[in-house]
């Protein structure tokens, strides 16, 4: 699932793959902008800012977001063809974006506004803990899961990193903001979290990159707690799915 983390070494990747070279191909097949055409300009920079990312060509900036199942990939060249919504080809290398939850073209000179309400970014330079914790308890009443999951608050966790801060600090996903004892330990150890993790495709929040291994709770409902035994339970009725330990959390 892509989070912070993922679309972190996304940019990583493009960045080695395209920054300095000129396009030979530019194909972007999205209505809106089948028509934009950059062949012959120079990839000058990737970024991301939280789940989002940008690639400046020239006078203008690919904007991209992942969503659930998108994915940028260098030398791929495979699957099926209604997947892909662009290629970007230098004279060397090939970057796919496939199923991408967002794709836009924007001005380089304004392409930041998108992304001018998200909060501190966790992998970012503009990380700043202290207003990120203040920003989670902006409202001490609000679930904790919807709080952490908020780009607003901070930019970057998506729904595992927020159900494994979840058990790690002991709270159900349901726990009000306020339940939390150090707000600031806890933004802390989200961006340890995404930090420890942004240059691998293989996450793990346990500190064990065994397969199977990997994650406390996500994705291991009626599996045993790896710190009691009780089995993991779940609820996948809401907008995100929870995982939680009811021993471990209250």
């Amino acid at each position: 699932m892509p989070e912070g983390d993922t679309v972190f070494h996304t940019a990583t990747a493009l960045r080695d793959a395209l920054v300095g070279k000129t396009l030979t191909r530019c194909d972007i097949r999205v209505p809106g902008y089948a028509t934009v055409d950059l062949t012959g300009q120079v990839v000058d920079e990737v970024l991301s800012r939280g789940k989002h990312l940008f690639i400046r060509v020239g006078p203008a900036s690919i904007h991209s977001h992942l969503k659930m199942e998108g994915s940028w990939r260098v030398g791929w060249s495979g699957g099926a063809a209604h997947r892909v919504r662009i290629v970007l080809e230098t004279a060397d290398a090939r970057a796919t974006g496939i199923d991408l939850g967002l794709l836009e073209v924007l001005s380089r000179a304004t392409d930041m506004a998108p992304v001018a309400h998200l909060g501190p970014d966790l992998l970012g330079p503009d990380w700043e803990p202290r207003t990120a914790a203040d920003n989670l308890t902006a409202d001490p009443d609000r679930p904790l899961a919807p709080a952490l999951l908020d780009q607003r608050v901070m930019a970057g966790v998506g729904n595992v990193y927020c159900n494994e801060l979840c058990f790690v600090f002991g709270r159900l996903p349901t726990s009000p903001v306020s339940s939390l004892t150090d707000p600031l330990r806890v933004v802390q150890r989200a961006r340890d979290m995404l930090w420890l993790n942004r240059s691998r495709w293989n996450r793990t929040t346990t500190g064990d990159t065994r397969p199977g291994r990997q994650l406390w709770v996500y994705g291991r409902a009626g599996e045993p707690c790896r710190r009691c035994g009780t089995p993991i339970e779940t609820d996948t009725d809401g907008e995100r799915v929870a995982y939680w330990c009811p021993v471990c959390q209250s």
